[in-house]
């Protein structure tokens, strides 16, 4: 390996990691605004809508530095109805931390979301979902799930 090609693999994996940190300060900022505005559901439109705003900046802004061949609203057209369903599954997560981590904190709803996580990636992975690269299920990926419940239940108490 290269040092440049070690470089990107740390710097994609360290991207990664700031990504799951992300996610726990998603939580509490979430939680609180919860909080101020009395109601949960309230929070998860707030989260969305400044999440919204910053996603159509970044859209703009790699639009306008890399303008696609194709006008937007043909590949929009030419897009499967299932494809759209990621911000259903994001409106989950978000929902369910901002009424469970006051509850349990955040260490533990997160580390639940990470076993969730594996279970889904695992089993999809397994099965090739909607195209995913196949990797079977086997001993060394079961034996790391095990691992990481059992992390679980170490942060739960």
């Amino acid at each position: 390996m290269t040092i440049a090609s070690f470089t990107g693999w740390a710097l994609s994996f360290l991207l990664i990691i700031g990504a799951g940190v992300s996610l726990a300060l998603q939580q509490v900022f979430n939680t609180r605004l919860r909080a101020e505005l009395a109601s949960p559901w309230w929070a998860g439109v707030g989260s969305y809508i400044v999440g919204l705003v910053l996603m159509l900046a970044i859209a703009l802004a790699g639009a306008l530095l890399s303008p696609s061949t194709q006008p937007l609203s043909r590949l929009i057209r030419h897009s499967s109805a299932s494809s759209w369903t990621g911000g259903v599954f994001g409106a989950i997560f978000v929902a369910t931390g901002i009424v469970m981590v006051p509850r349990f904190g955040a260490a533990t709803v997160l580390a639940f979301v990470v076993v969730g996580q594996m279970v889904g990636s695992i089993v999809l992975d397994h099965i090739g979902f909607m195209g995913l690269p196949v990797h079977r299920v086997d001993a060394t990926r079961l034996t790391g799930a095990l691992l990481l419940i059992l992390g679980v239940v170490m942060v739960r108490h």
